[in-house]
């Protein structure tokens, strides 16, 4: 069974897997939580306390340890981020919208579960500048693929012009291995599915708008194959679902998203509050040949 892991910048993750029923094998759904440094007090979980307890005894009393910014920048130091990554990062924080890029944690995490999986197809619905999408290039062999899916021409520039960077330093072609959907995410997929591409692909990283998630779920669900993975980012929403006085449309959406995801027959979850992150659970591993 492909599991995965999916960590947040509040030390708090969430590991969904997902089965799809009718004796298929397993597709693998990851849940990335996904905070703001500056927003860690919307985590309920002061920067002072080195951990919080859970409320409920029947859950053991466990200790959740609480992200300071000293502790993030030591698991920043200990992240192996390309020059080029780099370059594109620092690029991206001069922007307006910088806070939509991933942390590098979080890329290298998407890489790891890529390389895992064995992933050659992979599919991102958000690209922004493409940070998370050129680290997901990165990991594919050289006969892989990723499907770029961004509606924004602006952040979409920035995106393409260091993926032909990349094909200078790093030894692959951008044009065949990093395709460009420019448009509504969500008709970029289907016409994929109408091009035949259904079950080809082997991950799928999603982190656009919230309010779309189920529709390209269900998408995606189409075009994974199974025992692929599908990761979806933002779940907890900077703390807001579990607050029942925000009521935006956009928190509505993700709490909708999660409930039916608990309750989807098609799917087995899996949810733990503490994963290491180097864990083997994640589906990161050989690469077949």
């Amino acid at each position: 069974m492909a599991t995965g892991l999916a960590m947040n910048r509040c030390s708090i993750s969430v590991c969904r897997t997902a089965d799809v029923l009718l004796n298929r094998p397993t597709v693998s759904v990851v849940r990335n939580l996904k905070f703001n440094r500056r927003l860690i007090g919307n985590c309920s979980i002061a920067s002072a306390v080195p951990f919080v307890v859970a409320e409920d005894e029947k859950y053991g009393n466990k200790q959740v340890i609480s992200l300071t910014p000293r502790l993030y920048d030591y698991i920043l130091s200990n992240v192996r981020e390309p020059e080029i990554l780099k370059q594109l990062r620092e690029e991206t924080a001069k922007m307006r919208g910088s806070q939509m890029q991933v942390s590098p944690d979080q890329a290298q995490l998407l890489a790891m579960l890529v390389q895992i999986l064995g992933a050659e197809r992979c599919i991102e619905v958000g690209v922004y500048t493409g940070y998370s999408s050129l680290a997901v290039a990165l990991a594919l062999p050289e006969s892989g693929r990723l499907v770029a899916c961004e509606r924004d021409s602006n952040s979409l520039e920035v995106a393409q012009r260091y993926y032909e960077l990349a094909g200078f330093s790093h030894k692959f072609v951008y044009t065949s291995q990093v395709i460009v959907k420019h448009g509504l995410a969500a008709e970029s997929l289907k016409s994929l599915i109408e091009n035949g591409e259904g079950s080809s692909y082997d991950f799928a990283f999603v982190d656009a708008d919230k309010r779309m998630y189920q529709d390209y779920f269900e998408l995606l669900l189409q075009l994974v194959r199974v025992g692929g993975v599908i990761v979806m980012d933002n779940v907890l929403w900077h703390g807001r679902v579990a607050d029942p006085m925000v009521n935006d449309a956009k928190t509505i959406s993700i709490r909708n998203f999660n409930k039916k995801l608990m309750d989807d027959e098609r799917v087995s979850i899996s949810m733990d509050s503490q994963v290491s992150l180097h864990s083997s659970k994640e589906s990161v591993g050989h690469r077949e040949p």
